[in-house]
């Protein structure tokens, strides 16, 4: 899976961490029903790994359906058997590299300089700027973007719809968003209004910084 690539073309990774996995797979088809494809199921949600099986099985060989919340060699390894494409990281743990080992490609987490760096020389295809809201969201992305102009970072934490647009248009590769689209889908709320935001979210991401 070429995972940069996914980011560019979608622009937006939903994050699903629910506390009622059948409600998280349930939120997981609705979102790539609408097209938003490209998703991340957290580890730190009730049988997450159950989850991604599932969503696998369902969804098929070629779904861009990955594993987040990875934060040790073991929960790589986890997530590899469960069916995930590809890892995405809050820092730079032993999850990276083992996920690296294992041909998935990884969505490392970084907020200064010198996690970029680290992230970039770990092999790191995407870099997942968090928390961006609590660091200045837009305005932080476009700092860091000073010394790592072509670096493909992607600010998760805190990204609505006017944050999602703010940080593509300053040149963020995608955003990451979690409860502003997901809501309470994931734990049972309603889908029809997670299909409601699913598609606000889709107009950002297809209109902005174009």
């Amino acid at each position: 899976m070429d995972l940069q690539a996914a980011l560019a073309a979608r622009r937006l990774l939903a994050i699903v961490r629910g506390g009622d996995a059948d409600a998280a797979l349930r939120t997981v088809l609705a979102l790539a029903e609408e097209g938003v494809d490209l998703i991340e199921v957290s580890l730190s949600g009730t049988d997450a790994l159950t989850v991604i099986e599932r969503a696998r099985r369902a969804l098929g060989p070629d779904a861009l359906l990955g594993a987040g919340t990875v934060l040790s060699a073991d929960d790589a390894h986890a997530a590899h058997r469960a069916g995930a494409a590809f890892v995405v990281t809050p820092g730079l743990g032993d999850g990276v590299r083992a996920a690296r080992d294992l041909g998935l490609p990884v969505l490392a987490g970084v907020l200064t300089p010198t996690d970029v760096i680290a992230a970039r020389a770990l092999g790191a295809e995407a870099l997942k700027l968090f928390p961006a809201g609590v660091f200045g969201g837009a305005d932080y992305l476009k700092a860091l973007r000073g010394p790592f102009p072509d670096a493909p970072f992607v600010p998760v934490g805190g990204i609505d719809e006017a944050a999602a647009h703010a940080c593509l248009t300053a040149g963020a590769t995608a955003v990451g968003v979690g409860s502003p689209l997901v809501g309470d889908a994931a734990d049972g709320g309603s889908l029809a209004a997670l299909r409601d935001r699913a598609r606000a979210f889709r107009a950002v991401a297809e209109e902005s910084g174009r």
